[in-house]
C-alpha cells in the first residue's frame, strides 16, 4: 500500500529543516528527501566557520547551529530519506506528485524544492598542478581549524565565505594571503575591514600555478599573476579555495507545462514561494523572487510561507498561517520550558 504523504521536501539543508519544522505546527504528514548521507545542506562543510547575522542569535559556528537546527527540523518527526537522489518529479491521474529517486517512487500531495545550489559539489582550482590526486594540503572545505596552527595560509576567494574563514584564522595562523581577482572584495564590509589589519591582499590576482613536493603530495609554493601580468612566488604550507560551487541540480520535472526558472537554473516563484506548478513550492537559495533576500536568514520566511501555501492548497479553508508556536499544543507536547 502507498505510503502518502501531505508534503514531501526535497532537501535538508536550513530552508527544508524549517520547512519540515512548520509543516508540523500545521499538522502535516512530512517528509524529507536528502541526497547526502546526513542533515544540513551546505552548512554542514562549514562546520568551525562563525555564523554572525541570524536574529536573535548571538555568533555561533556552522556545526553547532546545524545541530539546533537538525533538532527543530526533527520536532514532530518526519519521515527522512538520506542518501537519496530525486531523479523525477511528475503529478499522476490521481493528481498526486510522483517523486521517483534511486530508491524508489514516493507519493505525496505538495513538493517543497529546498535544494539550495543543487548537490553540493565545490568549484575545484583549475590551474597547472592542481590537477594532482589528493594534494594533502589543498582544501575546498575546512572541517576544522587546528590543522593551520602556526601554518602560512592563502586563501583563493573574496566572498563572506573565503573572508571569515581568513578572520577566523587570525589567532591560529601564522600568516595569511587572501588572493582575489576582483579590484574589491565582495563579502560583508565589516569583514573586510577588520581582514585588512593582519591579512596579506592580493587583489586583480590570482593563481598561476601551484608546485607541490613529489615525496609528501603537498604544495610548497605557488605563482601568482596580476593584471599587469607580473608574476611572483608565494611560499604556502596550505591553500583553500573557496571559488563557490558547481550548480547540479539535475531533478527533471515532467508536468504538462513546463516549471519556469530563472538564469537556467533557479526556480521562479512568486513572494508567497508559489511556482507555476500547482502544488509545487521552493524555498532557500532555489527559489528567485522581486524582493528576494539572499542571506541564510531569508530561508526560514521563504519557508514558513511555502508550508502555508502547500498548507491551503491540500485545505484551502485552512488558515492562512500556523497558530502562534508559543500557543501551540504540538510544540508544547515535545518541549517542556523553563519557567
Amino acid at each position: 500500500m502507498r505510503d502518502i504523504y501531505d508534503v514531501t521536501i526535497i532537501g535538508g539543508g536550513a530552508a527544508g529543516l524549517y520547512s519540515a519544522f512548520y509543516a508540523g505546527l500545521r499538522n502535516m504528514k512530512t517528509k524529507i528527501i536528502e541526497f547526502q548521507s546526513q542533515l544540513g545542506g551546505k552548512v554542514q562543510l562549514f562546520p568551525e566557520k562563525t555564523i554572525w547575522d541570524i536574529g536573535g542569535q548571538p555568533p555561533i559556528t556552522g556545526g553547532a547551529f546545524i545541530q539546533q537546527l537538525i533538532e527543530q527540523g526533527m520536532t514532530f518527526n518526519p519521515t527522512v530519506h538520506l542518501n537519496t537522489k530525486v531523479l523525477e518529479i511528475t503529478k499522476n491521474k490521481e493528481q498526486l506528485f510522483e517523486i521517483e529517486t534511486n530508491n524508489g517512487t514516493h507519493f505525496s500531495k505538495t513538493v517543497i524544492v529546498a535544494v539550495g545550489g543543487g548537490i553540493i559539489n565545490p568549484q575545484k582550482l583549475k590551474v597547472a598542478g592542481a590537477e594532482k590526486v589528493n594534494l594533502k594540503n589543498l582544501h575546498y572545505v575546512v572541517r576544522e581549524y587546528e590543522q593551520f596552527r602556526g601554518q602560512t595560509v592563502l586563501i583563493s576567494g573574496g566572498g563572506n565565505t573565503a573572508i571569515d574563514w581568513a578572520n577566523e584564522l587570525k589567532d591560529i595562523a601564522q600568516s595569511i594571503h587572501v588572493v582575489y581577482r576582483g579590484d574589491q572584495l565582495s563579502a560583508h564590509e565589516s569583514q573586510v575591514e577588520y581582514l585588512q589589519s593582519h591579512a596579506n591582499i592580493h587583489l586583480n590576482t590570482s593563481i598561476e600555478e601551484v608546485f607541490a613536493d613529489q615525496a609528501t603530495n603537498a604544495i610548497t609554493h605557488t605563482n601568482l599573476v596580476n593584471q599587469l601580468d607580473e608574476k611572483y612566488a608565494v611560499a604556502v604550507d596550505h591553500i583553500i579555495v573557496s571559488h563557490g560551487f558547481d550548480m547540479d541540480q539535475t531533478i527533471k520535472y515532467s508536468f504538462d507545462q513546463p516549471l519556469l526558472r530563472v538564469d537556467d537554473f533557479y526556480i521562479k516563484t512568486d513572494a508567497k514561494l508559489n511556482t507555476d506548478i500547482p502544488g509545487v513550492f521552493a524555498a532557500g537559495d532555489i527559489a528567485s523572487y522581486d524582493g528576494k533576500v539572499n542571506l541564510l536568514i531569508g530561508c526560514f520566511q521563504d519557508a514558513a510561507n511555502a508550508v502555508n501555501r502547500a498548507k491551503q492548497f491540500i485545505e484551502p479553508e485552512a488558515e492562512k498561517v500556523a497558530m502562534v508556536s508559543s500557543h501551540n499544543n504540538r510544540v508544547q507536547k515535545n518541549y517542556v520550558l523553563e519557567k
